[in-house]
C-alpha cells in the first residue's frame, strides 16, 4: 500500500503549486518563495515536507552570501523518482486529502485564468466500452507528458503559464 504520509505531503495546494513549479526547472526555496509570494521559510517548510516524501531530487547546490542554496526539482515521471515506479495500492483515506487539496488548488487556478486564451473544461461520468476508455487514457497520458515535458522556467521567454488537471479512472457502478 502507498504510504499514507507521503500522500498526506501532496494533500497541500502550496506543495501542489510547488510541485508544478519544480518541473520546468530547479529551482532553491529563495525561488520558490519569490514565485509563489512565500516566505522563505514557508517555501523551505514545504520543499523539506515534498523531499522526505520522495516527490522531490535534489539538482545541485550552490553558495550564495556564505550559505548553502539547495536546488530541487520535480521527476513527475514515477520511474525518474528514486526508488522507481510504485506498483502498491493508494491509501483511501490519504488520496481523499490529495483530491481536496487539488480541487481547491484548481478553483484557484480557473479564478486566474487566461480569457483571451481558449481552454477546455468538461466533466463526465459516463457508461461506454472498455476499449473507448482505454483509448481516451491513452490520449490524456500523452496529453500530460507532453506539458509537463515541455514545463519550463517560471515565465521564461515565450512560454505561457497554463494548468493541465486530470482525474479520470474507472467508476465502481454499484
Amino acid at each position: 500500500m502507498t504510504d499514507p504520509g507521503h500522500l498526506r505531503a501532496l494533500a497541500h495546494p502550496t506543495r501542489l503549486r510547488i510541485l508544478s513549479l519544480l518541473t520546468g526547472s530547479a529551482l532553491t526555496a529563495a525561488d520558490v518563495a519569490r514565485e509563489l509570494g512565500l516566505t522563505h521559510a514557508n517555501a523551505s517548510y514545504h520543499l523539506r515536507l515534498l523531499r522526505d516524501a520522495g516527490e522531490l531530487v535534489v539538482a545541485g547546490e550552490e553558495s550564495i552570501r556564505g550559505g548553502r542554496a539547495v536546488r530541487y526539482r520535480h521527476p513527475w515521471r514515477e520511474e525518474d523518482r528514486p526508488g522507481g515506479a510504485s506498483t502498491g495500492e493508494v491509501d483511501p483515506g490519504a488520496a481523499e486529502l490529495v483530491v481536496r487539496a487539488a480541487t481547491q488548488e484548481l478553483q484557484r487556478r480557473h479564478r486566474d485564468r487566461r480569457r483571451d486564451l481558449p481552454g477546455i473544461v468538461t466533466d463526465a461520468e459516463l457508461w461506454v466500452e472498455e476499449e473507448t476508455w482505454v483509448r481516451a487514457r491513452e490520449l490524456l497520458l500523452e496529453a500530460a507528458a507532453l506539458v509537463h515535458d515541455g514545463a519550463r522556467a517560471p515565465r521564461a521567454e515565450g512560454t505561457t503559464l497554463v494548468n493541465l488537471s486530470l482525474f479520470a479512472f474507472a467508476m465502481d457502478p454499484r
